[in-house]
């Protein structure tokens, strides 16, 4: 095997990329990742540098990672902004760093594309390897699948955080799925949705590929004004959208109108029998719109589907109250300097207790009636 590390997605074979998948996650597929790059999503002025890497066997793809240089933390959510300034603080250069993830989604999924554990090991060694040749102070692999952390061996440091994921046990609809919650958590979620059915607001759940190009710029339009309201960066630019909208049944899209003003969306990607809730944005504030569009659509979408899971997104301790349990993600970190190695491991020990703890909490609160019901 021979090592390529490429400026570009489109300099890796789309078909043989896409066939060193371990499932069908829409995040890591070579037309999702296109889309990031093509349409000015992923630049070096926002800290973002393709450098993917490509291991060949006689010329063919046989194992391949989305890899980035890094000139910043944003968009990753995986946060080691303090380690930056611990590392500069003695001295040293953090930045640039590599990042083995994909930009700007913090969705668990494949991130080692190899169909053995001796190219997912491969794949790990030429991170470091280019890490050490290029002089830089690290290495991150974010949102790991459970299968590939074998991969890495003690020298990276371990980290692992929670997220609240939906569970389809065979619903046949919705009043099904509320059925199964404990009557508190059943009669706030009537209450959500009677208030929003009062406002007059018009609701409508959207394939992608159906929205019109004004409609696309509505919702990008309500996307980038959430993000300015909220003093963050909308890295995400109005030909990324459509270009999702094109991706067949990739994005899937909630939106809420008044007359015909799209006034509030929720926007979503599908694949791999799995439903991801990515981006909100709304003009009006109107009580239970925002747990409509972003969770209780989305969970009757997947169940309508039979979809296996919908994952709404990172954070969010009110999600455990509408039907979302805890579920773990794992990121590894290797650090160049083994003293400064030593110093993030021994943080991350006390952290590592304190993400335990609070996952053991909320499974403690889990909201169906029957906890027997639901595996940990």
């Amino acid at each position: 095997m021979h090592i390529r590390f490429h400026a570009a997605i489109a300099e890796l074979p789309a078909a043989e990329w896409d066939a060193l998948r371990a499932d069908a996650n829409p995040f890591v597929s070579h037309a999702f990742l296109a889309a990031l790059e093509d349409t000015g999503c992923i630049r070096p002025d926002w800290g973002w540098q393709a450098r993917h890497l490509g291991l060949y066997e006689g010329g063919r793809l046989v194992a391949a990672a989305p890899l980035y240089l890094k000139g910043n933390s944003h968009g990753e959510f995986v946060f080691d902004w303090s380690w930056a300034r611990a590392w500069e603080r003695a001295g040293g250069a953090y930045y640039p760093k590599l990042l083995c993830g994909v930009p700007y989604s913090p969705v668990p999924g494949p991130r080692l594309l190899a169909g053995t554990p001796a190219r997912q090991r491969a794949l790990v060694e030429a991170m470091r390897g280019e890490a050490e040749r290029l002089g830089l102070s690290s290495v991150h692999a974010n949102f790991l699948a459970d299968a590939e952390l074998a991969a890495f061996d003690r020298d990276w440091l371990v980290r692992s955080d929670v997220q609240f994921h939906w569970h389809n046990r065979g619903y046949r609809d919705f009043p099904d799925f509320l059925a199964a919650l404990n009557h508190k958590k059943r009669k706030n979620i009537l209450r959500e949705r009677r208030q929003l059915a009062a406002s007059g607001l018009r609701i409508e759940w959207r394939g992608g590929d159906t929205l019109d190009g004004d409609e696309w710029r509505q919702v990008h339009a309500l996307y980038e004004a959430t993000f300015d309201a909220k003093g963050n960066h909308a890295a995400l630019t109005a030909a990324f959208f459509r270009r999702l909208g094109t991706l067949g049944a990739t994005a899937q899209v909630a939106l809420a109108r008044r007359g015909d003003t799209i006034v509030a969306m929720a926007l979503f990607v599908q694949g791999g029998n799995v439903l991801y809730g990515r981006y909100w944005g709304a003009a009006v504030g109107v009580p239970g719109l925002h747990f409509e569009l972003c969770y209780y659509r989305g969970i009757e979408y997947a169940i309508a589907h039979r979809l296996d899971r919908f994952e709404p997104g990172a954070q969010g301790e009110h999600k455990l109250a509408r039907g979302f349990l805890p579920a773990r993600t794992h990121s590894r970190h290797y650090l160049a300097n083994p003293d400064f190695r030593a110093a993030v491991a021994a943080a991350l020990a006390s952290e590592a207790e304190a993400v335990d703890a609070y996952a053991a909490e909320l499974w403690d609160h889990s909201p169906y009636a029957d906890h027997g019901q639901v595996e940990r």
